[in-house]
């Protein structure tokens, strides 16, 4: 989760799910939620028809509440969580979409043993060992005990990027067969603040290091590394070392694996400039050089990689849980509201009164919009035209797993979705006067929003730190890599009372004192108007789109536009 609608606040809390592997890992395989459905049903509370801050703030407490015990995926807390939501779908009418509210998540956890690890080079005959966590960080998206190479010549590739719709190709002319590619963090428009280079000072997709990884597969390398650098990274080396490290969750996929590199990696800046002075090269001219639309890749002549993996691997399996309301005219075409419902679970040893990390900002609140707003389109006199479908995803903590598996899964064809809702974490706050939209500048969902925020007196805010990429942080880019238009918006920093000084004070106390800590704990003394406000918004943006055949779209020039159009020609 991150928390972007107030400035400043948002680093620390993007980075649990950019990260990757550092969160707490799935346990035990959970049995099927649905069976206890009835006994999670709320009980002694009549929910309005409308959204409504008592109705939010009933949801919120009981999957904040002890009894939930900080849900965490694989656990009783998390258990009782999907149960309670399948509960909530039955109640409302909404329908399973196959045998079950729940779709299963095959998880595996891999955790590399540094002791019995290497990942060296070597250069002009001579082999250098790099020291792991000082010098590089590495791992396998393979699902394999042993993975080993060897010999794996070296290449330069600038921002490994291939995006047509700039003309850019940092792999022509290259066969990255067998060799180990080495890359800069980022995209070439953050370097230059050239607005019309990329996205400028705004992170693209292929600026994060994911996609990377991604696309030296594609390009059959054997071995990614991504040169760290502070800045455009917009974290330190401090964090690549810890979350990197240990444990690595990821999806169960059917050929476990196999189509990735057999090893990705950061290595540090500083070791990363004695490597390319090794080779011949000045770091710092070919990343000037990378800024070019012709930048050729080039070949670190004498140097070669090689590295042993030995992994623990681990098991599991969660579940998103997944419920649609039938459309009555366009069944089959669906608008999408999405939050993650799990949390961190509890830990006896931490810090706080009992160390269970109840997660009510993050995302307790989520849950409980998505939940009004199922509730609200489930009581209109009036049935949406297209069928609104809940997803309430696992994992998102540990790495956007729910939401990866669904769009790798998804419970309908992903053309058919014509534009979804991801909501993560809206902080309970005084009325504000805006909405923060992360990736600003993105899609056409955007104009329905300003529509529908217009009569709340809120205006669109872009994200104040967009550089920083949040947008590819949180679930939705599951999605929108797919190519379906998603749309990520909640809350406001520029308070009525106060305006954007007291609303990064909220933040900022909230990021200081709450975030990923147990203190994060639902209280009846939240101010709740803007929160419902937030929810409203939401939920008229979706309705805007249910009860018409409009097809929103990507805008022009956005890097999953080409992805749309194929989906939409098929």
């Amino acid at each position: 989760m991150r928390i972007h609608q107030f400035y400043g606040a948002a680093a620390v809390l993007a980075l649990g799910a950019a990260c990757g592997g550092e969160q707490n890992a799935p346990a035990e395989t959970p049995t099927d939620a649905t069976e206890s459905n009835e006994a999670a049903a709320t009980e002694g509370h009549t929910f309005d028809p409308a959204i409504t801050a008592g109705d939010l703030a009933e949801h919120i407490s009981i999957l904040a509440s002890d009894e939930f015990e900080g849900r965490a995926p694989g656990t009783p807390g998390g258990e009782k969580t999907r149960a309670y939501l399948a509960a909530e779908y039955e109640r409302l009418g909404l329908e399973p979409i196959g045998d079950s509210y729940e779709q299963k998540v095959p998880i595996v956890e891999s955790t590399l043993d540094p002791a019995s690890s290497s990942f060296s080079v070597s250069v002009n005959g001579e082999t250098q060992d790099l020291e792991y966590q000082k010098d590089v960080v590495f791992w396998s998206k393979r699902i394999e005990e042993n993975i080993s190479f060897a010999d794996s010549d070296l290449v330069f590739v600038g921002y490994g990027v291939v995006a047509p719709e700039y003309d850019w190709d940092d792999y022509e002319g290259v066969d990255a067969t067998g060799k180990t590619v080495v890359m800069l963090v980022n995209d070439p428009g953050f370097a230059t603040q050239d607005p019309e280079l990329f996205n400028g000072n705004a992170m693209t997709y292929y600026g994060r290091w994911t996609y990377k990884y991604e696309e030296a597969a594609r390009q059959g390398a054997t071995a990614a590394i991504v040169i760290h650098d502070t800045a455009p990274a917009a974290y330190g080396w401090n964090v690549v070392e810890t979350s990197w490290a240990g444990p690595q969750v990821d999806l169960q996929r059917d050929d476990n694996g196999a189509s990735r590199v057999a090893a990705e990696a950061w290595i540090s800046n500083d070791y990363a400039r004695a490597l390319f002075s090794a080779a011949g090269l000045d770091l710092d001219e070919q990343m000037q050089a990378a800024l070019q639309d012709d930048f050729a890749a080039v070949p670190m002549t004498g140097i070669t990689a090689s590295a042993t993996l030995t992994n623990t691997i681990k098991r599991s399996e969660d579940a998103n849980v997944v419920g649609v309301l039938r459309g009555s005219e366009a069944p089959d075409e669906y608008v999408l509201y999405m939050g993650h419902w799990d949390h961190l679970g509890n830990n006896p040893g931490a810090d706080g009164e009992d160390g269970i990390y109840n997660g009510a900002v993050d995302n307790a609140t989520g849950v409980a919009a998505i939940l009004e707003i199922a509730e609200k389109f489930a009581n209109n006199d009036t049935r949406p035209r297209r069928s609104i479908l809940i997803a309430a995803v696992t994992a998102e903590e540990s790495g956007l797993l729910g939401s990866a598996y669904f769009g790798e899964y998804p419970p309908v064809p992903l053309k058919q979705i014509v534009g979804g809702i991801n909501i993560d974490a809206i902080m309970p706050t005084p009325p504000v006067k805006d909405m923060v939209v992360v990736g600003y500048g993105a899609s056409e969902l955007e104009d329905i929003l300003q529509e529908a925020a217009a009569p709340y007196a809120r205006r669109l805010t872009p994200d104040p730190e967009a550089e920083k990429g949040y947008f590819y942080r949180s679930d939705h880019i599951s999605l929108a890599k797919k190519g379906v238009p998603m749309l990520y918006a909640d809350g406001g920093g520029d308070l009525v009372d106060g305006g954007v000084e007291a609303g990064k004070a909220i933040g900022d106390a909230y990021r200081n004192n709450d975030y990923h800590q147990p203190s994060d704990e639902f209280s009846p003394d939240w101010p709740m108007e803007a929160m419902v406000d937030s929810t409203n918004i939401l939920y008229e943006t979706g309705a805007a789109i249910a009860y018409s055949s409009a097809w929103p779209n990507w805008y022009e020039g956005n890097e999953f536009r080409a992805l749309r159009d194929a989906q939409r020609a098929e």
